[in-house]
């Protein structure tokens, strides 16, 4: 597969992945073509107010193509903001079945609906007759069982989808274990619709095992990998760079880190918002136990830009 012919797309992550990492990412690295944003639940009509989707207004996302989410079982209350979604834009929209949490799972949404193929039966015929955008998909091999994305395929190749977006665990696997390739396979034979992949892809090595397993798949969906190692979509179009990827690092984090401080409203909630940043960015560097460990414990802004001055000071290396 010519390396053109990919298409990288940057997973919903919720806290992590809006507006504002959206384009200070695109600031600094490429690589990446589209996003779907963390999901918006869905609410009643009286209920829609400008904070809701102002992660996705056109206006503010002009870096990187957006897929608005939606997290909902009513489809009533989907369809509005479908329509809101639409007369703002976004002409393509994207259904939320595979959020593994179990307390969104037990409210029947997300994962949660997928122990029901007859309600999701329901839901599309409802929703794909009243609404104009395009709908893609976004779900797990199932809630309890990998084969319970057998009874739903069937369902969703009645409908007119633009894709079907799919991570090879179950929900109530989270993110343990490793993804389930012979499941995937098995159900990109069973659907007539387009597959994107998604999981478990957090390098170059593993992004090549998963494009041999499955060469003709194009389209890649990568989250916690991008969190970890933000180039990594370079590394993957092939796209080279003689700077210093550490001191790409840095530069990035230093941005995000001014763009936060201008929206949030107190020092526990940006130094927050960083720290969970640093739980995936430890995840791709050499021997980061105990310096990111005492960037997690800092108490202030000033300590905690002191303990990440300290830790690039140490000429950190990413794994190979």
């Amino acid at each position: 597969m010519a390396k053109n012919d990919i298409t990288i797309i940057l997973a919903p992550l919720q806290g992590f992945t809006d507006v504002t990492y959206r384009n200070v990412f695109s600031d600094h690295f490429s690589g990446v073509d589209e996003a779907v944003a963390p999901f918006i639940s869905t609410m009643g009509q009286m209920r829609l107010k400008p904070s809701r989707i102002k992660d996705v207004a056109p206006e503010n996302n002009k870096k990187l193509f957006v897929v608005p989410q939606i997290l909902g079982n009513v489809a009533e209350d989907f369809i509005f903001l479908a329509d809101h979604l639409y007369r703002m834009g976004h002409h393509k929209i994207n259904w939320n079945l595979g959020c593994p949490h179990s307390k969104i799972a037990k409210k029947m949404r997300g994962s949660g609906l997928l122990l029901f193929p007859d309600k999701i039966d329901a839901f599309l015929d409802t929703v794909l007759a009243k609404i104009a955008n395009k709908l893609s998909i976004k779900l797990r091999l199932g809630r309890k069982s990998k084969e319970e994305i057998f009874k739903i395929l069937p369902v969703l190749d009645q409908y007119p989808l633009d894709e079907i977006i799919l991570h090879p665990r179950t929900g109530i696997q989270m993110y343990e274990g490793a993804s389930d390739h012979d499941a995937f396979e098995k159900a990109l034979l069973s659907s007539r619709h387009p597959i994107t992949y998604n999981g478990d892809i957090s390098d170059l090595n593993s992004f090549h095992i998963v494009q041999k397993k499955f060469p003709l798949i194009k389209r890649f969906m990568i989250g916690r990998g991008l969190l970890s190692r933000p180039f990594l979509a370079e590394d993957i179009k092939g796209i080279m760079t003689v700077e210093n990827q550490i001191k790409r690092l840095k530069d990035f984090h230093d941005d995000l880190f001014d763009s936060y401080q201008k929206i949030f409203s107190g020092p526990a909630h940006l130094t927050g918002r960083m720290k969970g940043f640093w739980n995936y960015f430890g995840l791709s560097i050499k021997q980061s136990k105990k310096p990111l460990k005492k960037i997690l414990k800092a108490n202030s802004i000033a300590k905690y830009q002191a303990m990440v001055e300290n830790f690039f000071k140490t000429n950190p290396e990413f794994i190979e």
